[in-house]
């Protein structure tokens, strides 16, 4: 069954149409406007269907109760902390839970960056949804961009939302990136961080976390891009940047605080790194 908008408490703005068209012409907002926004409460007898699809980009972020998803044939259940993102064009059917209708949180944008943004939060069209860990940051965004356009839909707000829906694209392929917490590679990650001044070897530290040396390779380069001793080393030298930024302390005292108490090794690390000796690092005017 497929309902109107009408909820109790609910929000909902709709850009008109000619000005989401003035916008598509615009520079900037031609890459990301936001057309639709809102947040349905406890959405009871909530329903779309969209056989074809729908001209614009659907995000739908879950706080609450329970709905579904159905796309590609397959249909799934959407629980609190989901967040629902739909390429446009795409053939889908979502609805509330009749015992427990869900609250969401949603808003259809359009833009010739919306396909790549889609591609960075790791949507495919045989997966459509995310586990969120920043609920209160992408809900918040959403937050702002419903609340942004019931004031107005000038150039300026629309202006406005096209940043706030960068920042939550960005935000939901962060979020998928980030580890959850007590896996493998989450403990793998703050163990490092821990021992930002000493050595580790990949195997000790894959059988500390309880997967093979490979494995916790792999996660790495999904998670950081590059392999897990790249990733250590990157820690020590950004703890080096801000010893050299906020400390007088001497190159060589550096080096032996991030685990490198060879200070020619230490220099070259960091020139390769940054392209700059340590000391012409320090030397740099920044800010």
């Amino acid at each position: 069954m497929e309902r109107g908008d009408g909820f109790e408490r609910e929000r909902l703005t709709v850009v008109p149409r000619p000005l989401v068209d003035a916008a598509l012409a615009r520079p900037v907002t031609r890459r990301a406007v936001v057309t639709d926004a809102g947040c349905f409460p406890r959405a009871r007898s909530h329903g779309r269907h969209r056989p074809e699809g729908a001209a614009e980009t659907i995000v739908i972020v879950c706080v609450a109760g329970e709905g579904w998803l159905e796309a590609a044939g397959q249909r799934q259940r959407v629980g609190p902390s989901t967040a629902i993102v739909i390429p446009s064009g795409v053939g889908h059917s979502y609805g509330a839970s009749e015992s427990d209708p869900w609250t969401i949180w949603w808003c259809h944008v359009r833009g010739s960056d919306i396909p790549e943004l889609v591609g960075a939060a790791g949507i495919r069209h045989d997966r459509l949804t995310l586990s969120l860990r920043a609920l209160d940051r992408i809900t918040a965004l959403l937050d702002e961009i419903s609340t942004s356009l019931a004031r107005d839909s000038t150039p300026a707000t629309l202006l406005a939302t096209s940043g706030m829906v960068w920042r939550l694209f960005t935000q939901l392929a962060v979020d998928r990136l980030l580890p959850e917490e007590g896996t493998p590679l989450q403990r793998a990650l703050r163990y490092l961080e821990q021992r930002v001044d000493g050595r580790v070897q990949v195997a000790e530290l894959a059988a500390m976390v309880g997967v093979s040396p490979s494995h916790l390779t792999a996660l790495f380069r999904e998670a950081t891009g590059g392999g897990v001793l790249a990733h250590h080393i990157a820690l020590k030298m950004a703890h080096a940047r801000s010893l050299l930024d906020g400390t007088t302390l001497a190159v060589g005292e550096i080096g032996r605080r991030v685990g490198m108490p060879d200070p020619f090794y230490f220099s070259r690390q960091f020139t390769r790194v940054h392209g700059l000796s340590p000391t012409a690092y320090r030397a740099t005017r920044k800010g």
